[in-house]
């Protein structure tokens, strides 16, 4: 969502970066830019301009103009006060004394709030609690329906004795969950409630009164960050009328400015405490303002990356295969490598997880012509091939590759890329393991961890009709590559190139996760 935000602001500091020492016309040029950025990401007026006011004043103190390189002094104040805008510090939920907690959601219509319900629940779960999901929007058609469907794939119990479409009472029903959650001994209550199109009086009245009745211990405002300045207004109304002590912002993976996502905290002085980031119901996070400035400024967010993959991969599992990856090699399978992708694959998108590597602004290009089906074909291809081959890639001649080729819908030379990648894998993830410098080009027991020299380049076509007929052929009948054919560029692990065709093309994104956690 903030991508053009990121853009405009590393550009920015990107001039700076050349000079040795910054006058008072860089500063004021550079907080400029920095403002048009702001507000072109419609970020509020008032924000921005204490925002810049308050660089300026620190990007002109003493201190700065005698650092050793004030470029970089000046990027890290912008750094810090992002943090102060986006709240400061994390915000957690406060969970009762005496169970259970109470957790009530507001907002408008289309804001999310009942898939947000379920995404909250799942979090939930994952953190050792018992939820309970109350179905207390009455109004909207179809939403108890939903949250019933959504606690269900969560793996959470839903509470919902009305059918609603206007039917039932949604202050009864969050009085009753609360009664059923004290009764089964649920320790967190998650109550959903209705939104309007628009701020309204019956709206506001609703809510409070269902405030009352089950006397939450944390209210959550839900924002949809795709609707501009009106964002900021709505979280006005809502404080002031209802009350609440929290915000999420869903609809972060939009394409919409979502600058005024920016201005939710500083404008209400309450924390944003979580963001949703996508559709899938694990597409939600703890929101850190040091994480989320970070990827603003385009430094990453190594944090949540290392997050996610400790969730999701078993340290004994991740132990076994570093030892067959520092081993002689041969153990590491074309199974392993299938493992590793599936695992991956589970942490989300491709694209998102590179996206929160430092300096990936500088391929967003290539990023954002990736293909993600791509790696659908590469696990055809392996789920293509028979347990031996899988365990002994060496066995693949000709035939089986033109077998593996038909069995997965792809080409000979689509099997043998990914064979050329595997190879090329397997060699850099061992020398990693083994500490020393990736060997891109073989590399052995001789090699002590020096660079293998680059391979030689295949001889051109045969002048010799015959002999170039007979090359054709069995290149066709896939014992061996074109005999034009370039040697494949070292890359992505998968055999993708940046901007999803094959491997060998330009801006080739670094896809080959799999032996980042190991």
């Amino acid at each position: 969502m903030f991508n053009a935000l990121s853009d405009r602001l590393t550009a920015t500091f990107r001039s700076l970066r050349t000079r040795g020492r910054l006058s008072p016309a860089d500063v004021d040029a550079t907080i400029r830019e920095i403002r048009r950025a702001l507000l072109d990401a419609d970020v509020s007026v008032g924000v921005v301009r204490q925002f810049t006011a308050t660089v300026r004043e620190r990007a002109l103190d003493e201190d700065v103009n005698k650092a050793l390189n004030p470029a970089q002094q000046v990027i890290k104040i912008v750094h810090e006060e992002l943090v102060n805008v986006l709240g400061g510090q994390t915000a957690s939920l406060q969970f009762a004394k005496r169970p259970p907690t109470v957790i009530l959601l507001a907002g408008l219509q289309g804001s999310g709030k009942t898939t947000l319900a379920g995404k909250l629940g799942l979090w939930l779960r994952e953190q050792g609690h018992t939820p309970l999901l109350v179905a207390a929007d009455l109004q909207r058609p179809g939403a108890v329906k939903q949250l019933q469907i959504v606690g269900g794939q969560a793996g959470v119990p839903v509470f919902a004795p009305e059918p609603g479409d206007g039917v039932g009472d949604p202050v009864a029903v969050a009085r009753a969950g609360l009664a059923e959650a004290e009764a089964r001994q649920y320790d967190t209550l998650v109550v959903d409630t209705a939104g309007r199109l628009g701020i309204d009086d019956g709206l506001m009245r609703q809510a409070a009164q269902i405030r009352d009745a089950v006397h939450p211990d944390d209210v959550l405002f839900v924002i949809d960050s795709m609707i501009g300045q009106d964002a900021v207004t709505t979280a006005e109304a809502f404080k002031e009328g209802v009350g609440f002590n929290g915000v999420v912002l869903t609809k972060l993976d939009g394409d919409a400015r979502g600058g005024a996502a920016l201005s939710v905290t500083s404008v209400t002085g309450v924390p944003i405490m979580f963001a949703s980031t996508g559709e899938k119901l694990s597409d939600f996070e703890v929101f850190h303002p040091d994480r989320m400035a970070s990827r603003i400024l385009d430094m990453g967010d190594m944090m949540t990356l290392i997050e996610q993959a400790q969730r999701l991969y078993d340290e004994e599992q991740a132990a076994a295969l570093t030892k067959k990856i520092a081993g002689d090699g041969d153990d590491f399978t074309l199974d392993d490598f299938l493992a590793q992708l599936q695992q991956v694959r589970q942490m989300g998108s491709l694209k998102k997880l590179v996206g929160m590597m430092p300096g990936a602004g500088q391929m967003r290009q290539a990023l954002d012509q990736f293909d993600e089906r791509e790696v659908d074909r590469t696990e055809a291809v392996i789920r293509s091939m028979t347990p031996a081959e899988r365990a002994n890639p060496k066995i693949i001649n000709g035939s089986r590759r033109a077998r593996i080729a038909r069995g997965s819908g792809t080409t000979v030379q689509s099997v043998n890329q990914l064979l050329q990648r595997f190879d090329q894998a397997k060699t850099m993830m061992r020398s990693m393991a083994r500490g020393g410098r990736p060997q891109l080009g073989g590399g052995g027991k001789k090699s002590k961890g020096r660079m293998a020299p680059p391979p030689k380049a295949k001889k051109s076509r045969s002048g010799n009709p015959a002999k170039r007929a007979a090359e054709e052929r069995a290149f066709r009948e896939g014992r061996q590559a074109p005999p034009d054919a370039a040697p494949a560029a070292p890359g992505s692990a998968f055999g993708l190139g940046g901007d999803g065709s094959e491997a060998g093309g330009p801006g080739r994104i670094p896809t080959g996760l799999g032996g980042l956690f190991n």
